[in-house]
């Protein structure tokens, strides 16, 4: 199932998000920040590079959660992403896709020159995201991730005419 774009809302992340956000990153697979992190990360210059997406058409007891979110950091000329995550059951219907947009929207506005993220190795379809966004990967970081350990897929996008 796919969810038009115009059904999916984009907002800023604020601390009244974080624990939906925390909840999600412990489902996902992702290093683990925690709160404590995320919070911090709010209150620095990147916080309006920290999304979260709702569906606007989702049932009443679902309507108030959060679907996904991404979180990226600027600095000097580079945009990192560092957190992409969509709830299990909202998967596959363009949440990431349109959180990663967003992001490549705003990077393009600070004048970013590059991209780069890591991905676990074992992660296709995510890896199959960021292909499809023009990411391409570099590298390789052998055991990266923990928990369980995996190597990770280091990927970098350049914005053209830079």
């Amino acid at each position: 199932m796919t969810a038009a774009p115009s059904q999916i809302i984009i907002t800023r992340m604020t601390e009244h998000d974080l624990l939906e956000v925390v909840e999600i990153e412990e489902t996902s697979g992702l290093s683990r920040w925690g709160w404590a992190a995320y919070y911090a990360e709010l209150q620095g210059p990147n916080r309006d590079l920290m999304l979260i997406a709702r569906l606007a058409s989702s049932p009443i007891i679902e309507h108030q959660r959060i679907a996904g979110y991404i979180v990226a950091r600027e600095s000097a000329g580079e945009l990192h992403i560092n957190n992409v995550a969509v709830r299990e059951q909202f998967r596959r219907r363009g949440i990431g896709s349109l959180l990663l947009g967003r992001i490549m929207e705003t990077a393009q506005r600070l004048k970013v020159q590059v991209a780069f993220l890591e991905v676990r190795s074992g992660n296709e379809a995510a890896q199959a995201l960021y292909e499809k966004t023009g990411f391409k990967a570099i590298a390789r970081r052998p055991d990266y991730y923990s928990d369980p350990k995996e190597d990770a897929v280091v990927m970098s996008l350049t914005f053209g005419g830079r």
